[in-house]
């Protein structure tokens, strides 16, 4: 685990993240030249395997042990009428989640991974971000090292979810806040609201950042003012990740906005992570092409909760599969390209 006992804490962990081993990158993409295929004509499978290897430092890397952690919090700003549904809907998915009915339980159990559901704090909403932080400074660091402890021992490939009512706001302040632009810019539809609600998302952001945007100075403070309980989840989650070389794999908007600040601070932060998929919420495209990741997959999902990355562990799992088992020229007497 990577514990963030203060602000500086955190600001320190992310100026040092550690590289991916050359050797074992070395050693994967030599590998991928002696296999029984034209060089490059598994495209991206092949730098998939050459990514994991450099990430766990060897020649064959694994996704034999993959865990996805749904983090879920409740946020102020939805008393606003944000989103299509009640704040209740929260807990009673994450019932859902425990009992093993919701989208992420069956996408998990398709790619064989382990499941854990983290609610914080449900019944202490974050405040309204268009009138006061999100989180006080103690709120905001029990939500990172909480992410940060969910990480567990062994694991191959981290996908972090998440569940939180009206949570594309936050992430769309995130967004705007760390990377520019104004609310219309990122502000979608979410879970599919109409052209009133949409409104209102558009106005409490831009009311936000007129509140908070001087003060967003750092990857903490913009956590803080401006994310929610579970989006910091995230954020601790992905950076203690990176702090151990566990590769990434990143879900949709929401989970994306979460290490949007980070990667405002810190660029390389994104390269320990893959991209599932690019999403149908408007501005993923926008805030992916933002980071320099190209996603996995384009299937028009927008549930979060880690769904769409369930399904790009898949292909992960394809990748190295492939590097591993495939023959090379001289194991299967084939004579290699000239």
């Amino acid at each position: 685990m990577t514990a963030f006992a203060d602000p500086a804490a955190f600001a320190h962990a992310l100026a040092t993240l550690p590289e991916p081993d050359p050797k074992g990158r070395a050693a994967a993409s030599a590998r991928q030249a002696e296999l029984t295929k034209p060089a490059g004509s598994l495209g991206r499978l092949e730098e998939i395997a050459v990514f994991m290897a450099g990430w766990q430092g060897t020649l064959r890397p694994k996704a034999d042990r993959i865990d996805v952690v749904v983090f879920a919090g409740n946020h102020g700003c939805a008393a606003q009428g944000v989103s299509a549904f009640p704040t209740e809907v929260t807990a009673q998915m994450v019932a859902n989640f425990e009992h093993g009915g919701a989208a992420i339980n069956a996408l998990s159990r398709a790619c064989g991974a382990s499941l854990a559901v983290i609610p914080l704090d449900l019944d202490a909403p974050t405040a309204d971000i268009s009138r006061a932080p999100a989180m006080s400074e103690a709120e905001c660091l029990d939500a990172l090292n909480r992410g940060a402890a969910a990480v567990p021992d062994g694991c191959e490939l981290f996908i972090p979810g998440e569940m939180g009512i009206g949570n594309t706001t936050p992430a769309a302040a995130l967004c705007a806040a760390a990377l520019g632009g104004k609310a219309e810019a990122w502000v979608g539809r979410g879970t599919g609201v109409d052209d009133a609600i949409l409104a209102r998302k558009r106005a409490l952001v831009d009311n936000a950042l007129a509140l908070h945007g001087t003060a967003c100075t750092n990857a903490f403070e913009t956590l803080r003012r401006l994310g929610g309980r579970e989006i910091a989840a995230m954020a601790g989650a992905v950076l203690a990740a990176r702090h151990r070389r566990i590769p990434v794999m990143l879900d949709g908007f929401i989970g994306c906005a979460a290490i949007a600040p980070l990667a405002a601070e810190a660029p390389a932060i994104v390269d320990h992570c893959l991209a599932a998929h690019r999403s149908a919420e408007n501005a993923h495209g926008r805030l992916l092409d933002a980071l320099g990741l190209d996603p996995l997959l384009a299937l028009d999902m927008r549930l979060g909760e880690g769904s769409g990355a369930a399904v790009a562990a898949q292909i992960v799992r394809s990748a190295l599969t492939a590097h591993d088992r495939m023959a090379t020229f001289a194991e299967a007497a084939v004579a290699g390209a000239t």
